[in-house]
């Protein structure tokens, strides 16, 4: 099985669990295979080179895959999908973002990932987050991505089902690894990741309704 991987550190809990949940260790080195961005990812899993991913809303609507209840969920501000107010420029890494913007009507440079944390931490005032934008306008959490599935169905049934209850705390070193690496502080890294959401419930529905009607 390959999984496709995105590792920004808001699925930080989902892969801590995924390499818990899972025994064998050629399994676990092939999640590990296929790593990249959210774009690219998107890509792979069209072309079923991978079996399984966090998938960007809008792609997954367009493809019509088999999506389980589990995705990458802002309930308010997200941190992380941010414009920089300006002339409008796509961030290549995500398409669900991009579109967001243009819906929202926000005109700037689309910023994703832990990039985006990044600039937001330096300087709230100078971009808009999309998700808190979101949220002002219409009281519902937005989906930006949400877990798909390609072949070996049953066994992530089994797996997002036990992902999402499951209270997953992510190891310190592992925090410190992302804090280092990001040139975030530790303890900003903690905040951001309670601000992200897992499980797809009515309203996060009724939200991804609304966008992908858009």
């Amino acid at each position: 099985m390959l999984f496709g991987k995105i590792d920004y550190i808001n699925l930080a809990p989902f892969h801590v669990f995924i390499k818990r949940y899972i025994r064998n260790s050629q399994l676990k080195q092939s999640i590990e295979y296929k790593k990249s961005y959210p774009s690219r990812i998107n890509r792979l899993f069209k072309r079923r080179q991978i079996d399984a991913a966090f998938i960007s809303s809008i792609e997954s609507k367009r493809g019509n895959f088999h999506c389980l209840n589990a995705g990458i969920i802002a309930h308010k501000e997200i941190r992380s999908v941010l414009v920089k107010r300006g002339a409008y420029l796509k961030d290549s890494e995500s398409a669900t973002s991009n579109a967001l913007a243009k819906m929202l009507g926000i005109d700037g440079e689309v910023v994703i990932g832990d990039k985006a944390l990044k600039l937001w931490l330096q300087n709230p005032e100078a971009y808009v987050d999309l998700a808190a934008l979101w949220y002002e306008r219409y009281r519902l959490p937005f989906v930006f991505a949400r877990f798909c599935v390609n072949r070996n169905r049953c066994y992530y049934q089994k797996l997002i089902k036990k992902f999402l209850h499951t209270k997953v705390k992510v190891p310190h070193y592992l925090l410190q690894q992302y804090a280092q690496k990001r040139d975030i502080p530790l303890h900003e890294i903690k905040a951001y990741l309670k601000l992200v959401n897992y499980s797809i419930d009515n309203n996060a529905r009724k939200g991804l309704k609304k966008f992908l009607r858009y």
